[in-house]
C-alpha cells in the first residue's frame, strides 16, 4: 500500500533521485547486500553501484540518496578501504543527502557490525539518515525486504526533504 502512495506521488513529477550504492567487501557478502540493496532502489530510480576504490570521487557531491555497506574489520572497526571514503561523508556534511548504511557481520565477534555502527552514527550527524541494515554473515531471502524496506524509508526521507525545500524557495 505505501508503495503504490509514492507511485501516485511521484507520477506527478518529473525528477527522479539520484541514486548510488558504494560498498566494500572481502568475502562477497557485503557485495551481494549491495546487489540486493541496488535492486531494492532501482524501483525508484537509476542506481550507480560503485566499489569504494573505483568509485568517481564527485559522486558523493551528485547523488540524492547513498546507500553505504560494509564489513567490520577486527574489533568492530571500519576497513582501510573504507576510512577515506567515511572522512569524504563526513567533511561534506551534507543534510540533504538521504543515506542508508548497511553491512555484513558475525555474530562471534563481540561486537556485530561495528563498522555498519560507525558509519550509522557519522551518517546520522551529517546527512539525512534514512535506514540501517545489519546482516550476520551472508544475505538471505529475509534480507530482499529488508532492503526493500530500507530503499522505501530511504524515498520517503527524500520526499520530505524535496517537499521542504521546494516550500522554502516557493
Amino acid at each position: 500500500m505505501h508503495m503504490r502512495k509514492y507511485h501516485r506521488k511521484m507520477a506527478s513529477t518529473n525528477y527522479k533521485p539520484r541514486i548510488a550504492v558504494i560498498y566494500i567487501s572481502v568475502s562477497g557478502h557485503t557485495a551481494q547486500l549491495a546487489l540486493q540493496m541496488a535492486g531494492a532502489l532501482e524501483h525508484y530510480g537509476r542506481v550507480e553501484i560503485h566499489e569504494v576504490c573505483s568509485m568517481p570521487v564527485a559522486l558523493l557531491r551528485e547523488v540524492d540518496i547513498l546507500a553505504v555497506g560494509t564489513y567490520t574489520w577486527d574489533s568492530g572497526e571500519l576497513p582501510k578501504g573504507m576510512e577515506e571514503v567515511y572522512e569524504d561523508i563526513e567533511q561534506l556534511g551534507r543534510k540533504e543527502l538521504v543515506t542508508i548504511a548497511f553491512g555484513t557481520g558475525d555474530r562471534f565477534y563481540p561486537n556485530f557490525c561495528g563498522g555498519v555502527d560507525l558509519l550509522r552514527d557519522m551518517l546520522y550527524v551529517q546527512t539525512t539518515l534514512a535506514a540501517v541494515l545489519k546482516v550476520e554473515l551472508a544475505p538471505q531471502p529475509k534480507d530482499k525486504e529488508r532492503c526493500t524496506l530500507a530503499a522505501a524509508r530511504a524515498i520517503e526521507k527524500w520526499e520530505h526533504l524535496l517537499k521542504k525545500n521546494n516550500c522554502a524557495h516557493a
